[in-house]
């Protein structure tokens, strides 16, 4: 009996062995296969359990080569190798040691000097034991700093973005001496959209690009930079002396900016148009800055592009004016407070009313007689140029239908208006309102509107042939793409600028040139009007020698209303006979 009973004792000690090694293994197994690095710590905080992963990565051939070991001599290894500098080896220790004291979960990140990145992690485990696991985090680092990088960068340039710029520029703002001057600067290329339109997006990308790099070398590394969107860059200086100090830092970067850069091909000319403000470091408002930079800039482009403004209290003021007068242009338009005028246009061969154009006039009730030049580009700004456009068509169209039927009328369709997908039902819906001959209704295109999108214009323009109505190209002559456009669109008529008219009367060249184009654009089946006529002299030399069809000018008188075209319809120009007397007389323009 006392037999069996140690046979049973014996057979249970084994078994319950057997389960304990079954489960050693089991437990090694899982350590040993872990992603990550662990070592576990026993109370006199030396290593007690490592597995396959935390040698591998501390550099040991095996597990038993780190049993015994305190952190210390774990990261004086990596201290030895180069790895890890010793001050980054005391901090480590110090956070790691602290939170298995205190309890404490805690991760702590190494950069190593190969460019790898361990994560430890330490937390206490059971019976005094404490756990520190590790792993090489170098691809998930690399990974979140990739889109810590997209999130500040402009991708295309490297520079910073707009958000992480006004984060640095407040930032620096905030330190160092608060009555320190500081400036910001905004500028944009001039004519950046023409390179897009004309030479591709691949181009301008490589312009910005360029420019982009030409800042970042040209400016000294105090200097913060950003590309804002876009072709608009900011920079901003921090410790400004005085103006004098910012007028020489923007002549060296306008002096870096000088010459022609190559891009893909295209030997570029960097022209940029910049606006400034100064400000103390301590009052420094940074979306307040940038209002008042970006009105300077506005008044840079408005003197003539390729140059800097500095801002004054008086564009601030220019400013207010201008959204106030925003403001009451909207208004003018829901309250039908704009009206249309006609300018005359006159066929040479009669002498008489052919034709007219549409002009949009806006009078305020307390500052009269508003100037296109003015209000038109407002609403450009504004967005609400078409609504203008629809309004001139609608009314130009009622009134042309009550006027004899042999005077047309002209609209002016801008660029904003052929973007729109409702211009050929516009056109359409007015004819049909109105009662108006197509053929009577002349739409004015310029190079602006084609450039902006050639394929969709073009398509416009072709849907508007096919209602009847006739296409004219306005201001040719001012772009350096119109020959193109002559033999490329279904046009009728071309309105050549007033700019080849101005020196009619002394320049021999100009009257060669322009009869040379009016006899281009005959040859090509186009009717020719004039622009810009405005003394009898110019109307003598013009029906003596270049011979256009129509012509528009002062010299006519100024734009009439409806009724005054009406009444001027059977008018004969009192110089009719003047001009055809001088086609037979002795008139001699020398060099002709």
């Amino acid at each position: 009996r006392y037999a069996e009973n140690v046979r049973d004792v014996l057979f249970t000690a084994l078994s319950a062995e057997k389960r304990a090694t079954r489960v050693a293994q089991r437990f090694n197994r899982a350590l040993n296969t872990m992603p990550h690095g662990l070592i576990m710590l026993g109370p006199d905080a030396r290593v007690v359990v490592a597995n396959a992963e935390a040698a591998r990565l501390l550099s040991y051939g095996s597990t038993d080569a780190l049993m015994g070991r305190s952190i210390n001599s774990l990261l004086m290894r990596g201290v030895a190798g180069g790895l890890v500098a010793r001050e980054d080896c005391r901090y480590i220790e110090g956070q790691l040691t602290r939170a298995l004291r205190q309890g404490l979960d805690r991760k702590v990140l190494v950069s190593l000097t190969n460019g790898t990145y361990y994560e430890f992690s330490a937390r206490e485990g059971s019976q005094d034991l404490g756990v520190i696991t590790f792993e090489d985090v170098t691809k998930r680092v690399e990974a979140e700093e990739k889109i810590r990088s997209m999130a500040r960068y402009d991708t295309l340039t490297g520079l910073a973005n707009r958000a992480y710029f006004h984060e640095m520029v407040v930032e620096t703002m905030a330190g160092g001496d608060r009555d320190r001057k500081c400036a910001l600067v905004v500028f944009d290329l001039d004519d950046f959209k023409t390179i897009n339109d004309t030479l591709g997006h691949p181009v301008g990308d490589g312009l910005l690009y360029a420019v982009g790099e030409t800042l970042s070398h040209v400016l000294d590394d105090k200097a913060l930079i950003s590309r804002h969107g876009g072709d608009e860059f900011v920079i901003y200086f921090d410790r400004i002396e005085n103006q004098d100090d910012l007028a020489i830092r923007m002549d060296a970067l306008f002096a870096g900016l000088e010459g022609e850069i190559d891009v893909g091909g295209h030997l570029l000319r960097i022209q940029a148009s910049c606006g400034a403000v100064m400000s103390t470091a301590g009052d420094g408002d940074f979306d307040a800055m940038i209002v008042k930079a970006d009105l300077a800039l506005y008044k840079a482009k408005e003197l003539g592009k390729n140059s800097w403004t500095l801002f004054e209290a008086a564009l601030d003021e220019e400013f207010r004016s201008r959204q106030l007068m925003k403001a009451e242009l909207r208004n003018a338009i829901e309250t039908d407070g704009l009206r249309v005028v006609y300018q005359p246009i006159i066929a040479m061969d009669s002498m008489r009313i052919a034709s007219c154009e549409a002009l949009c006039r806006w009078d305020h009730p307390e500052l009269g007689s508003i100037s296109p030049a003015i209000f038109i580009p407002l609403a450009e700004e504004m967005g609400i140029i078409s609504t203008i456009s629809k309004f001139v068509l609608n009314a130009a169209c009622m009134e042309c239908a009550r006027w004899p039927s042999q005077i047309s009328v002209s609209v002016n369709l801008s660029a904003k208006d052929f973007r729109n997908q409702d211009i050929v039902e516009q056109v359409r819906a007015a004819l049909k309102n109105s009662g108006l001959a197509p053929e009577r209704l002349e739409l004015e295109v310029t190079e602006t509107a084609l450039l902006d999108d050639k394929a969709l214009t073009a398509r416009y323009i072709e849907e508007l042939k096919t209602l009847g109505v006739r296409i004219a190209l306005d201001d040719f002559g001012t772009g350096y793409s119109s020959l193109s456009y002559l033999h490329k669109l279904p046009l009728n008529k071309v309105k050549i600028d007033r700019s080849f008219v101005l020196d009619l009367g002394y320049n021999n060249r100009s009257l060669e040139l322009i009869k040379n184009v009016v006899n281009l654009c005959r040859a090509l089946g186009l009717a020719v009007t004039i622009e810009g006529v405005e003394t009898f002299e110019q109307l003598k030399l013009l029906a003596l020698y270049v011979k256009p069809d129509l012509a528009q000018g002062f010299l006519f008188g100024s734009a009439l209303s409806a009724q005054g075209i009406e009444t001027m319809s059977t008018i004969v120009w009192h110089f009719d006979k003047d001009v055809s007397s001088s086609s037979r007389a002795s008139y001699h323009y020398s060099n002709v």
